[in-house]
């Protein structure tokens, strides 16, 4: 569901930049706060720094050393600099902008329109629409892989859309539980993970066939989704738990449940801890993965919906 602008649309139409002194470094969280019309840094578990941006955040991307916040009321999607936190440009975007997906090297943009079921391939230089594919309706959050191929969560149509980006053609539909909402691929791209918010599970994909394998519990309303960097272990926020299942991958069981902030929604893993935004507590969760643990919650502004993780090389990490 996209939340109301509220009265972030009169905030100002920029970044206030990253407090002096502190600079993006490797393992950077970047959080999407939506109602309190801010980003938030973080490094090593610890808050770094926040910048005010207007038009009310809904979902964040980074790549090539750039950070993307897409604006579903406001038409438009703020491009800034990782390091600086300086908005670079503001691309005005012809639909309702929420799920977001950067090329490695930043210089490519995919935008689900919310409103307008399509995905559009944008110039993050000047935001020229370079190319579009129909979706499924109400399409929420998409994923990029390695291959070229994009992955969309076509929510009301109760499917993943994948396309080929080069071409923009789609290259399958793949039916799943009701209403899929979240996305994470496996480190090794062989499987995708998709949260069905409305089944209260979680459908998974087999990349190379491009067809569901299974479909198994995953929680109440499972809202978000990441993967342990082995790959053994899938970690899916519950927006009406409270709560963070985490699933053994091979056997694809619940194998623990850790509490966290209410109304959890994104969820990225970085550096042996999981992060989890809460979207009524403003906070972010911490994780320890070793323990399964909430360490810490983190405040932030009001709203905290989406996170993401760039390396000071500008590599994206999911």
């Amino acid at each position: 569901m996209i939340r109301p602008a509220l009265a972030a649309l009169i905030l100002a139409p920029a970044l206030a930049g990253w407090p002096a002194g502190l600079s993006a470094r490797a393992a950077t969280v970047y959080v999407a706060s939506q109602q309190g019309a801010q980003v938030t840094r973080i490094e090593a578990g610890a808050v770094a720094g926040h910048a005010a941006v207007a038009g009310a955040p809904a979902a964040v991307a980074a790549g090539g050393g750039l950070v993307f916040l897409s604006h579903p009321d406001g038409h438009a999607v703020t491009v800034a600099d990782a390091a600086t936190g300086t908005v670079l440009r503001r691309l005005p975007y012809r639909g309702q902008a929420f799920g977001l997906a950067a090329s490695p090297d930043g210089k490519t943009l995919f935008v689900a329109d919310w409103s307008g079921n399509r995905v559009d391939r944008l110039s993050a230089a000047d935001g020229t629409v370079e190319a579009s594919a129909e979706t499924g309706r109400d399409p929420a959050h998409i994923v990029l892989d390695r291959a070229g191929r994009l992955f969309v969560a076509d929510r009301e149509s109760h499917r993943v859309s994948v396309f080929d980006t080069a071409r923009m053609t789609r290259l399958a539909t793949i039916p799943v539980g009701t209403a899929p909402f979240a996305l994470a691929l496996s480190p090794d791209e062989r499987r995708l993970y998709v949260g069905n918010v409305r089944s209260n599970d979680l459908t998974v994909i087999d990349t190379e066939a491009l067809e569901a394998l299974a479909t198994v519990p995953a929680g109440a309303m499972p809202y978000g989704i990441a993967v342990s960097p082995d790959g053994t272990r899938i970690f899916v926020t519950n927006q009406h738990a409270a709560t963070v299942t985490v699933l053994d991958a091979g056997r694809l069981v619940i194998a623990a449940t850790v509490g966290v902030g209410r109304y959890p929604e994104g969820i990225v893993i970085e550096g042996g801890q999981a992060y989890v935004a809460n979207w009524f507590s403003d906070s972010v969760s911490v994780l320890d993965l070793a323990t399964l643990k909430e360490v810490a919650q983190l405040p932030v502004a009001e709203g905290p919906r989406s996170l993401a993780i760039a390396a000071s090389t500008g590599e994206t990490r999911r």
